[in-house]
């Protein structure tokens, strides 16, 4: 009798709280399997791993520090090790610290662009070549097997300000890799972006705050947690797209806003 397969395996970085987490619960509700991959966020990585298991009986976190290239690469051979196979990867952790054209310095910018854009570069070519090596090509057996990775992005590169300049950097550099990535690693990786609006609040709004700015947008609401979840699994599943970005935001990119949300 052969090995029952795995179920398709994601990792999905900043899978600990927040919008990673409802990204790694919205996947394992649909059959996949999540290696939950967290930096200091211990407790928080141990129950999204526990609810992700819930719901697929399989779930294992990982800790990582994504500005460190030598950890970036033990990463994913980890979580193979450990799992057994990777089929897809969700860049979804992000350094996000406040600077401007003004306070900008290279420390700020070398910081947010290895954590947010090296980082998801680094584990997309990982994933490259863990695919190649699961399902080798020949002449006259070309590549048919195909791994996904999606880029979380942000409508601030939609919607220009000089807030959290350094950060804003870091996303537009990732941005250009969607495009990059896409042509360099086809046919085995499709590669996906998925920007968000203003979804989850933070200690720089309060609640009221929040549901105000929630609603400037043509639509009336901004992205919710479980929209931009549903969104990146249908990327993950959908097999014809690749090298593009899908803007999951209300409509505020169609916008001009002079300050970020969080500062407004």
């Amino acid at each position: 009798m052969s090995a029952k397969p795995f179920a398709p395996t994601v990792l999905v970085t900043g899978a600990a709280k927040r919008l990673g987490r409802e990204v790694a619960l919205a996947l394992a509700a649909a059959g996949w399997r999540v290696a939950v991959h967290y930096r200091d966020s211990v407790e928080d990585a141990i129950k999204t791993v526990a609810d992700c298991a819930s719901l697929t009986g399989g779930a294992a976190a990982f800790r990582c520090n994504l500005g460190s290239e030598t950890a970036v690469r033990n990463l994913l051979p980890t979580v193979i090790e450990q799992m057994g196979q990777v089929d897809a990867l969700v860049n979804s952790a992000s350094t996000f610290e406040h600077d401007t054209p003004e306070s900008f310095t290279f420390a700020a910018m070398e910081k947010h662009l290895r954590s947010n854009a090296g980082a998801a570069v680094l584990l997309a070519q990982a994933l490259h070549t863990h695919m190649a090596e699961r399902f080798p090509a020949t002449q006259e057996q070309p590549a048919t097997n195909t791994g996904a990775v999606v880029n979380l992005l942000d409508q601030k590169l939609w919607n220009q300000n000089p807030d959290f300049f350094s950060y804003t950097l870091s996303k537009a550099a990732l941005e250009a890799a969607n495009t990059m990535l896409a042509l360099s690693l086809s046919p085995r990786l499709r590669v996906v972006g998925v920007a968000p609006g203003l979804t989850l609040t933070s200690h720089l709004l309060d609640d009221s705050k929040f549901a105000a700015l929630h609603k400037l947008s043509p639509l009336g609401h901004s992205s919710t947690a479980k929209d931009v979840a549903a969104t990146v699994l249908f990327a993950l599943q959908n097999q014809s797209i690749t090298g593009t970005t899908l803007l999951v935001d209300g409509g505020q990119h169609l916008m001009r806003f002079e300050r970020d949300f969080s500062l407004m």
